[in-house]
């Protein structure tokens, strides 16, 4: 546990479902109360004063993503940036992983049905995610881009994204989905061309928060379809005329976001700039090593990758012989929330998930032993 890190939060010690929802901070909680309360009491400068918060979480998301402000735009979620990337692109064959989360299927479903975009599916070995090699079977002549999750969120396999970049070459554009990575996870995010990410989840901003950040090849390539009167030049000036887009990543912006989330989204950044995602993500890493020491010692089966380096956050699993709504049921009753599937479970510790997370998790598989065939490995 990282303890400087987990003395901001009071979720509970047997929380272990960050892959879904990453409880907020009480630095998060904080800042959007005075954000509340300041609105509550308008005069002329509210606004202008509350409107800071964004460039404040843009300037924090751009140095964690090893960009600019100029790079870098703030979101209500990821689905947005999936969507104004896959409008962006005039015409083609995408390459999208069939396992990935259906939030980076339906923007090309949606494009390929306004006869623009052309999904080709890709489809990892089972236990695997989307590798260089897999891509590289796929590509033909008319493949203009890659879009793929940055972790996976049934494995957590972590995606080799400098390998995937050198896979497609440098004129095919990469988008990549980092919801279940950004802030818990050190990748090579220059690698992509277009990186999108959610705050509710291990940024633990809460909802309604996030970012994309575009590279220059993203910014001259993707038609900015989705534009609004917030995404323009000269933003200010209500002339009736139409108005070009930005120049920068800032033409992805519809509309005006909330100040009180965006405050929030700030909090949130600040705190994992202050304690290094490296440092997050070790605790992470240790974390769930515990763990699936756990579940293997009860007969456990892991669906997670092996090898340390090939996963991030994330550890599926199932029990043999056991419907997962019963082990879940076991899980509850020591207090621990895991993400519950029809046919898996899935623990997704934080840093500051504390040690005695595994001791409860212990207790909980123990109360299966009294049914017909299971026993734990000796």
């Amino acid at each position: 546990m990282l303890t400087s890190y987990a003395a901001h939060f009071d979720t509970p010690a047997g929380y272990l479902d960050f892959a879904r929802f990453g409880p907020p901070s009480r630095d998060a909680v904080d800042a959007t109360a005075r954000a509340l309360a300041e609105s509550a009491r308008a005069d002329h400068t509210t606004v202008d004063h509350l409107m800071r918060a964004e460039q404040t979480a843009r300037n924090t998301a751009a140095r964690l993503a090893g960009t600019d402000a100029r790079h870098t735009v703030l979101l209500p979620n990821a689905s947005t940036g999936l969507f104004h990337a896959a409008l962006g692109i005039r015409e083609g064959t995408v390459l999208v992983p069939r396992t990935d989360f259906p939030a980076n299927h339906y923007p090309w479903r949606r494009t390929a049905g306004l006869g623009r975009v052309t999904p080709r599916w890709l489809d990892p070995e089972p236990g695997s995610g989307v590798t260089p090699d897999l891509v590289r079977a796929a590509l033909t002549q008319d493949v203009v881009a890659l879009s793929v999750s940055a972790v996976d969120f049934r494995t957590g396999f972590r995606a080799d994204l400098a390998g995937l970049r050198e896979a497609i070459g440098p004129d095919r554009l990469l988008v990549v989905d980092a919801i279940q990575a950004f802030g818990a996870a050190e990748l090579p995010w220059d690698a992509a061309d277009v990186v999108v990410a959610g705050g509710q989840k291990w940024l633990r901003a809460g909802w309604a928060t996030g970012f994309a950040t575009l590279s220059d090849r993203a910014l001259e390539t993707l038609e900015p379809v989705l534009t609004g009167w917030t995404g323009v030049a000269e933003v200010g000036l209500f002339d009736g005329a139409e108005h070009p887009p930005a120049p920068d990543a800032g033409r992805w912006s519809v509309t005006n976001l909330s100040p009180v989330t965006a405050a929030a989204f700030a909090a949130a950044l600040d705190l994992v700039e202050r304690h290094t995602v490296g440092a997050i993500e070790g605790a992470i890493a240790e974390r769930v090593g515990e763990l699936i020491e756990v579940v293997r010692g009860y007969g456990g089966r892991v669906l997670s990758p092996a090898d340390p380096a090939r996963r991030a956050g994330i550890l599926s699993f199932t029990v043999p012989d056991r419907d997962p709504a019963l082990v879940a049921k076991a899980l509850h009753a020591e207090g621990i929330t895991p993400t519950v599937r029809a046919d898996s479970l899935r623990f997704s510790p934080h840093a500051s998930t504390p040690p005695e997370v595994c001791d409860r998790v212990a207790a909980a598989l123990t109360t299966l032993g009294d049914r017909p065939g299971w026993a734990p490995v000796p």
